[in-house]
């Protein structure tokens, strides 16, 4: 991604987040969210942030990145605007792409562009909030409910209902049995965001205010959900 409006790099303050296992995006928003404009930063990964290229945009940002001859990534992003992040902008971005850097940055660059061919593509044929549900339906059929629970949270900020989930739920009923249900869903993470949501809409609590319950419930801080270890 380049962009020739994009000068005075060499000034720019470097964040060098190769190193950091945890959420590096937390703290690189942080940083550049202090920044006036004309000023930038540089964020030097170990494989393309690619996830980090829309949240930038969505506060006022252009990028250019750079190849280097250690094949990781320099990302200049230069402050053109100042603004609010836009209702577009996910929750519970991905951040479990340095683990798989830290065995190969090939393959780290492989799963960036997969997520971003699968998650970030443009005009896709299905809606991005029924991919969410198929991928939470296929979580959990797998035993992954920390995903599952990710994606329920993703789709609810999209604009999924609670009359959905209701749905959504009795389908899982119906396709894993009463019984599997009973162990392994009622008590999860899962089942409990569901619950917030559902119980937070009756007292005609906001979608914002649910969304920040969420997202500081089951996000990176929560071992059962989060990739912040």
């Amino acid at each position: 991604m380049e962009n020739t409006a994009i000068k005075n790099k060499e000034g720019f303050i470097e964040l060098d987040v190769r190193s950091l296992k945890g959420n590096f995006l937390l703290g690189i928003l942080k940083k550049a969210k202090s920044l006036k404009l004309g000023e930038g930063i540089k964020v030097i990964q170990n494989f393309e942030p690619i996830p980090l290229y829309s949240t930038m945009e969505n506060i006022g940002f252009v990028s250019e990145t750079e190849r280097l001859a250690d094949a990781s990534y320099a990302v200049y992003f230069y402050r053109t605007e100042v603004k609010e992040a836009s209702d577009v902008e996910l929750p519970l971005k991905p951040i479990v792409m340095p683990k798989f850097a830290e065995i190969d940055k090939a393959i780290a660059d492989l799963s960036v562009n997969f997520w971003d061919n699968i998650w970030n593509k443009k005009n896709p044929a299905i809606e991005l909030k029924t991919k969410l549900l198929l991928s939470l339906t296929n979580a959990v059929g797998s035993g992954r409910i920390k995903q599952a629970t990710r994606e329920l949270i993703k789709s609810y900020y999209l604009g999924t209902s609670v009359a959905e989930f209701d749905e959504l739920f009795s389908l899982i009923i119906w396709n894993q049995g009463n019984g599997h249900f009973a162990s392994e869903i009622a008590q999860s993470p899962l089942f409990k965001s569901y619950l917030t949501i559902k119980n937070a809409e009756k007292k005609g609590i906001s979608k914002k205010e649910i969304m920040a319950v969420l997202t500081e419930t089951f996000g990176e801080k929560n071992p059962e959900t989060g990739f912040n270890k």
